[in-house]
């Protein structure tokens, strides 16, 4: 992807402003992103260096997986047969579960429990040298009994992870919707955005945290002032707190990163909130962050939002890890948006996303560089701006080995790019969720509308595995 300054229309998203209200002045700073020397070739054409590692039949699973979810129709098949009544009777469900299990399930996850997911994460890192990002793939809980079984969950991955070498593990990662209840979220999410519109509005349960709104972020969500949390609200709200907690001193005791995931716009305000107080309680060696936030480089405010909270953990010399994605909700957030009679809070331009991810991506990187208290993960599927990161950091002078820079795409996706910056030296990890079968349904489901069509993130891999199922077989 072509290079470029900001450019006059992106300025306001990247401005120095005032984190405490919608401001009345805006002072533009532009990043300064040069054309990086080309010192690092990642090489993606090769595919016979690219798959050496990879045995004949995880070559032969993944490009059957790969293409049958470039066929529109099998994945709208398949989505609609997950969510039909087919799946209510015992016989067809257990077919169907045990269809999935043996290709799209072995593909994109890493285990029905924690050990099995460990133990991927070992084969992964022994045979690819790729590092594992271990996630409890559960995603929205309805009440306190749901997150109570959840976090279990999460502090089972942490235990997991401790059985494994330093170098094989990058992180493990948790959901917030999974720890604290979604109805919950929301209303914390409201009464932010109702303080940060009227600065004087009192939150008497919140703890101090980084700013988590910017003048461009979207509050069309919270139209009217919410009531105050109830006492039961607030009670529900402090076992949150001490869920997070509990995983987070586990995670700095075993020197475990933590990285917490986003999520929809309704939501991410109380999960920034949540991720922030966090960093700030927990990251205390000055060397490297234990808690790692989201940012999506898809939302408008994005720049921005990274911005205002960067300068707050610099003021407080409170070290911050950041995962930079692009995002996984455009659909939501759009449907939302046009309800209440309001612009998508997304870029109107897939080119707009690039940019602002590049951006982003720079911005962050010029920060890890200079000896700050930064740790960046750079999760990408696009190939542009794995290149473009990777002749940044030779530009920069990073050390590859540090841990200050990494890049990761997920499981089972985007495979020829985590295995061309393996090979240029680079750490590189797969975001690895595991769960039973019928528990990761939904996240398959996203995963095979990604890969959806012949121009779809997974078309660069299908064809180079491929080529190289066809130079293996030939050469035999």
């Amino acid at each position: 992807m072509a290079n470029r300054f900001l450019r006059p229309h992106l300025i306001h998203r990247f401005s120095t402003l005032s984190p405490v209200g919608p401001p009345s002045t805006v002072v533009p700073e532009i990043l300064s992103f040069d054309q990086p020397k080309t010192d690092v070739d990642i090489d993606l054409s090769d595919q016979a260096r690219l798959f050496v590692s990879v045995p004949i039949s995880d070559l032969v699973r993944s490009t059957a997986v790969l293409h049958a979810t470039a066929i529109g129709p099998m994945v709208d098949f398949g989505s609609w047969v997950m969510s039909s009544k087919l799946m209510d009777a015992t016989i067809t469900r257990d077919l169907v579960l045990r269809f999935v299990k043996g290709t799209f399930y072995d593909h994109f996850c890493a285990g029905e429990d924690a050990a099995a997911a460990a133990r991927r994460v070992r084969s992964v890192y022994e045979l690819r040298g790729l590092k594992g990002m271990l996630v409890y793939g559960v995603e929205h809980a309805e009440d306190g009994g749901e997150c109570e079984n959840n976090i279990k969950k999460f502090i089972e991955t942490v235990e997991a992870a401790k059985t494994l070498p330093t170098s094989h593990l990058s992180s493990v990662v948790i959901k917030i919707t999974a720890i604290c209840p979604m109805s919950l979220l929301k209303r914390v999410s409201d009464l932010l955005r109702w303080q940060y519109k009227n600065p004087s509005f009192k939150l008497p349960w919140k703890l101090h945290s980084f700013p988590v709104f910017s003048g461009s972020s979207p509050l069309y969500h919270t139209i009217s002032e919410p009531e105050p949390l109830t006492v039961v609200e607030e009670q529900e709200l402090d076992k949150a707190h001490e869920r997070i907690k509990s995983i987070c001193i586990r995670c700095q005791e075993s020197n475990v990163p933590l990285l917490i995931d986003a999520e929809d716009t309704i939501l991410q305000p109380a999960i920034d909130y949540m991720a922030y107080w966090s960093a700030i309680m927990f990251n205390s060696d000055k060397s490297r962050p234990i808690v790692y936030n989201t940012i999506q480089a898809y939302l408008k405010d994005a720049g921005e939002r990274l911005h205002l909270a960067l300068r707050e953990s610099e003021k407080m010399k409170v070290p911050i890890g950041f995962k930079l994605v692009r995002g996984a909700y455009m659909s939501s957030e759009v449907k939302l948006a046009a309800s209440l009679g309001y612009k998508s809070p997304v870029h109107d331009t897939i080119q707009e996303t690039h940019a602002c991810y590049n951006e982003c991506m720079g911005f962050l990187m010029e920060k890890a560089s200079n000896g700050t208290g930064i740790a960046v993960i750079l999760a990408t599927h696009n190939t542009d701006s794995g290149k473009l990161g990777a002749r940044k950091a030779s530009e920069l002078g990073i050390d590859k080995e540090n841990g200050k820079i990494e890049f990761a795409q997920l499981y089972g996706m985007s495979d020829a790019l985590s295995l061309g910056l393996k090979r240029a030296g680079f750490n590189v990890s797969k975001y690895m969720p595991y769960g039973p079968v019928e528990t990761a349904v939904p996240y398959l489901i996203r995963r095979a509308y990604e890969n959806r069509g012949m121009m779809s993130t997974g078309a660069l891999d299908r064809q180079l595995m491929r080529m190289e199922l066809k130079r293996r077989i030939m050469a035999r």
